[in-house]
């Protein structure tokens, strides 16, 4: 053993097809380790409290509250799963999950991610119609056809994972390999990369930027419609009140956008840069790492942002969530 510099490891040395094991040592390394674990675990409480809040209080089953629970549901997945599994691959290189898991995971991954950007377009959606037409936003949004349309974005976004990854693989030319026991790498060739960015990053995002646009356009001339009534009558506290919650839920949700994007387009402009990627690159390592930052941020946003998310948590820090009547809980304080 003195004699020997190095010594192979293996994955699975009782494998005789065993990959060799690549062990990312050092305190450098170590304290990587669990600044990722660390914020893995934050990402899953802070999500399942907006989770909490949201199913539990009654006064939050709301059109854009369900849409920001829906959010909510695909960061916790990448909290739960993507950031645990991209944790133990840093760790050692191997895969130890199996072949079955090799095939479900890019699903959840590929999932989670166009899950939270199909939300957010519905959100933006929801927010244009509350600020451009405040009037008949109640009978056009309803908490049932925002289920509906959930459900069936969740459902387009699986469908569009499954076939690219499992049914195209010749068009597509993106593909999981594992040429030995313990490895689990997808590659994704630099035509499908041009695809996915026009399909579920550009698209998508014009239209995002186009509707908040027109909100703060439309939300500032209504500000100053309001001020002109109220120089003339002091009667307009509500329509006040209806028109600044509106406009400050829609500047919430669009630095949520805002922070989206942040988050994304580094990783998108790298893989223009590059002819495929694979999930053992270092830019796939990197970038990805900012993305999945982006689940742990969110509910940050909304703890600054929202009275009433700062209101649950205290509800079910202190266990009063437990009592019969919680359900029914005020958690809009009145200068809201």
């Amino acid at each position: 053993m003195d004699d020997a510099p190095f010594t192979v490891q293996y994955c699975f040395p009782d494998n005789n097809s065993s990959c060799r094991k690549e062990v990312q040592t050092g305190p450098g390394n170590l304290l990587l380790y669990i600044f990722l674990s660390i914020v893995s675990v934050f990402t899953v409480i802070l999500n399942l409290l907006v989770i909490i809040s949201i199913s539990h209080f009654k006064e939050l089953h709301t059109p854009t509250n369900l849409l920001i629970l829906s959010l909510a549901v695909a960061d916790l997945l990448v909290g739960l799963i993507v950031m645990p599994v991209n944790i133990m691959q840093l760790i050692d290189s191997c895969w130890y999950l199996g072949k079955m898991a090799c095939s479900i995971y890019p699903v959840i991954h590929f999932v989670s991610g166009s899950g939270s950007l199909l939300s957010l377009v519905f959100i933006a959606v929801d927010r244009y119609i509350a600020v451009c037409d405040p009037l008949h936003y109640a009978a056009r949004i309803t908490v049932g056809k925002t289920l509906f349309f959930i459900i069936l974005g969740w459902s387009f976004c699986l469908f569009y994972v499954i076939i690219y990854l499992y049914f195209n693989e010749h068009l597509l030319q993106t593909q999981i390999i594992t040429r030995c026991y313990g490895e689990c790498v997808l590659i994704i060739k630099y035509s499908w990369v041009i695809v996915d960015i026009v399909l579920f990053f550009l698209a998508p995002c014009c239209l995002i930027l186009a509707l908040y646009s027109a909100i703060f356009i439309i939300a500032r001339r209504q500000a100053k419609a309001v001020s002109a009534v109220r120089n003339r009558a002091s009667q307009t506290n509500g329509t006040k009140f209806s028109s600044s919650s509106e406009t400050k839920a829609a500047k919430t949700l669009g630095i949520v956008i805002l922070v989206y994007l942040a988050c994304w387009i580094p990783f998108y402009l790298s893989s223009l840069s590059v002819e495929s990627l694979t999930s053992s690159s270092m830019v796939w390592t990197v970038f990805g790492w900012l993305v999945y930052l982006n689940s742990s941020v969110n509910p940050l946003i909304y703890a600054i942002f929202y009275p009433w998310f700062r209101a649950s948590i205290k509800s079910i820090v202190t266990c009063r969530i437990f009592e019969s009547s919680s359900s029914q809980f005020n958690l809009f304080p009145e200068n809201f």
